[in-house]
């Protein structure tokens, strides 16, 4: 795999790519051994974890898109400054 070197992982980008889906994920296996004995607490794990998952990938989508439009944007204005100083 090629390592790439115009972007470094921030704090925000680990939290929300990494820890939160990772938390989210263990309340929903902690849910699951809990729904026996306590299935209306389990539900509502189920549902926070649910909602976790839902805002993380909302949040990541709008990171990508935004990263990609900015890259574009930089890629485009610098054609234009080559194109120019031909």
């Amino acid at each position: 795999m090629r390592k790439q070197a115009a972007y470094e992982p921030e704090f925000e980008d680990w939290l929300f790519h990494v820890v939160l889906p990772l938390a989210a994920y263990a309340i929903l296996a902690l849910s699951s051994f809990a729904a026996p004995s306590h299935t209306r607490e389990a539900l509502f794990g189920v549902g926070g974890a649910a909602l976790l998952l839902l805002f993380t990938g909302i949040h990541n989508a709008w990171d990508s898109v935004a990263y990609h439009v900015l890259v574009t944007k930089a890629d485009t204005n610098t054609a234009r400054r080559r194109d120019e100083t031909k």
